[in-house]
């Protein structure tokens, strides 16, 4: 498992997700929370190339307020 960041903002039914450094997941890269569940896919990677912000579409079952401050993950390929 590799740490993809922590969910910064959410808005227009996207969670923004910054990464920890210029490592990140592929755009339509599955993304797990804590408990290993899925709560997303990687729509757009941008912003500075070192620490690059995540655009997330949520799942069917995410509910994107409450992952405000959370770090999100995805498995190594």
């Amino acid at each position: 498992m590799q740490r993809a960041g922590t969910v910064e903002d959410v808005a227009q039914n996207v969670a923004v997700v910054r990464c920890p450094d210029d490592d990140h997941p592929e755009i339509g890269t599955p993304l797990l929370d804590e408990n290993l569940e899925t709560v997303g896919r990687v729509v757009d990677v941008f912003g500075p190339v070192d620490r690059p912000f995540l655009a997330v579409s949520p799942g069917d079952d995410a509910r994107l307020a409450s992952l405000l401050g959370d770090v999100l993950y995805y498995r190594d390929s």
